[in-house]
């Protein structure tokens, strides 16, 4: 069985001004650098074989505070970035809102169907994630590993696995460091958690 551990990046300044990211790199604040500690605290008995991370620095720094545990190199994989937001990354929801109403209604409602302006699909982002993943998933049979990515990459994983529509997406939370593991049998995938966040909770950093 392979196992993988799908964490989303901490927590950002953008996060906490509700600004559309995608691309633009961000870096994490000194929460989502506590976030990331705890999260690696509670992944420390785990016997990782490797740590990857999209290319993205909020990713990164996250994925750097796991793999520091386990003496382990981060390597990046830009297919697991955040989806390309276009002309919406640096605005808010509102600011969005004020100018393309129709869509952002549609990316709520129906996100499988809409086209962002200069931006990505969510189809495209779940093509090039879950190619991405089945490539690691290959290169470790019996291991386990971590992929610190985003919360849009991650959903749509989620919902590939799971066999979802894309439509259903933002059905499935996604908290800043939230732990999700999948398990990878001959011809089976096992979703045994989504959005763990009880290391937030409970945590404390060593």
């Amino acid at each position: 069985m392979t196992k993988v551990i799908l964490v989303r990046h901490g927590q950002t300044q953008w996060n906490l001004e509700m600004k559309y990211q995608g691309h633009c790199d961000v870096a994490l604040t000194e929460e989502g650098i506590r976030q990331a500690n705890l999260a690696a605290n509670s992944l420390a008995e785990e016997s990782l074989s490797a740590v990857y991370a999209s290319d993205l620095c909020r990713a990164f720094a996250t994925a750097e505070c796991i793999a520091k545990k386990h003496q382990l190199q981060v390597k990046t994989i830009p297919e697991f970035r955040e989806i390309n937001f276009g002309k919406w990354e640096g605005l808010t929801y509102a600011a969005i809102n004020d100018q393309w109403s129709d869509l952002m209604a549609k990316l709520l409602t129906h996100p499988d169907e809409i086209e962002i302006p200069e931006g990505e699909t969510f189809r495209a982002v779940k093509e090039r994630s879950t190619i991405a993943l089945t490539k690691l998933v290959e290169k470790h049979p019996d291991q386990t590993i971590v992929v610190v990515s985003h919360g849009g990459t991650i959903r749509t994983i989620l919902c590939a696995v799971l066999n979802i529509h894309l439509n259903y997406l933002w059905n499935i939370k996604q908290d800043n460091t939230a732990i999700n593991i999948l398990e990878y049998y001959d011809n089976q995938v096992l979703v045994s958690l989504v959005n763990g966040t009880h290391h937030l909770k409970v945590g404390s950093i060593e």
